[in-house]
């Protein structure tokens, strides 16, 4: 399979339009048809309907193994052009919003002490370290104790856990359960939420977590400032499961432990590991 159809095919789904990939993609609307022909032929599978452009039964399932299949490509030259020739100037680091503090804590103990740092999302963050586009990464979650974070499949990265810390439901001090030591998170699966997928626990991770069908919004906060959302869930547009020390010094606000399931929140260190390095001394992303 043809890594360059399979890139040309990814975008036209994702844009929805032949006319946008090729522009997106520098050829012309001719060459971009011609690629979908020549990978669907190879396949012997129709991946695309043309009007309106949308996947197939068959493209769908091929997109689940595209995304992966390119990030390998493109990390695997990421890694070979480290080797070839290693990258002076700033350190580059991309941290999620939850993640940015530590950044100048990693800085501190670098021997390049000029630094760019990039904030990025959850999703993106780790094929930014596969590709070379941040040398080092912090990810934020949330998880169960021992496992690992919600991730990316990026290939062998050295992963070290940064930081740790106890999981709570930030309330109103006013809501009748703020005075509660600890909760189990299902009791509350029915409450007014506040879905925040960059700074806090997705909902969609709670409900995985607890098997309870709820956990809806009421709100959608698209935003990567804490404060913001600390700002609607203390005027009672809905609760959320933050790191406990996101709620330090906000008297309006009440946290109450998450007891079950357990969660904690982790910032973990995310580096590539370099050709002939042997084994990474944290866990294996692939």
């Amino acid at each position: 399979m043809d890594p360059h159809l399979l890139r040309t095919f990814t975008a036209v789904a994702r844009l929805r339009s032949f006319s946008a990939a090729a522009v997106e993609l520098g050829y012309t609307q001719s060459a971009v048809s011609q690629h979908i022909a020549a990978l669907e032929a190879d396949l012997g599978l129709r991946l695309l309907q043309r009007r309106p452009v949308v996947p197939t039964p068959a493209g769908a399932r091929l997109l689940a193994y595209a995304g992966p299949i390119l990030l390998r490509l493109a990390a695997a030259r990421a890694d070979l052009a480290r080797l070839a020739a290693p990258r002076p100037g700033p350190l580059r680091v991309g941290a999620t919003p939850l993640a940015v503090a530590a950044a100048a804590e990693l800085a501190a103990g670098e021997r390049r002490v000029a630094l760019t740092l990039r904030v990025a999302t959850r999703a993106d963050l780790p094929r930014q370290v596969a590709t070379d586009e941040v040398d080092v990464g912090l990810l934020d979650g949330f998880a169960a104790p021992n496992d690992p974070l919600p991730g990316t499949d990026l290939g062998p990265a050295d992963i070290t856990v940064h930081r740790q810390e106890p999981a709570v439901v930030a309330l109103p001090r006013s809501h009748p359960l703020a005075g509660r030591r600890g909760l189990a998170l299902a009791d509350l699966a029915l409450a007014r939420w506040i879905d925040a997928p960059q700074v806090s626990a997705p909902l969609s991770q709670l409900r995985g977590a607890t098997g309870a069908d709820g956990f809806r919004a009421d709100v959608t906060y698209d935003g990567a400032d804490t404060g913001g959302l600390l700002a609607a869930v203390a005027t009672g547009h809905g609760l959320a499961v933050l790191p406990a020390g996101a709620l330090r010094g906000r008297p309006e606000l009440a946290a109450v432990a998450v007891l079950d399931p357990r969660l904690v929140h982790r910032v973990e260190l995310l580096r590539p590991v370099p050709l002939g390095a042997g084994s990474p001394a944290g866990r294996d992303g692939g």
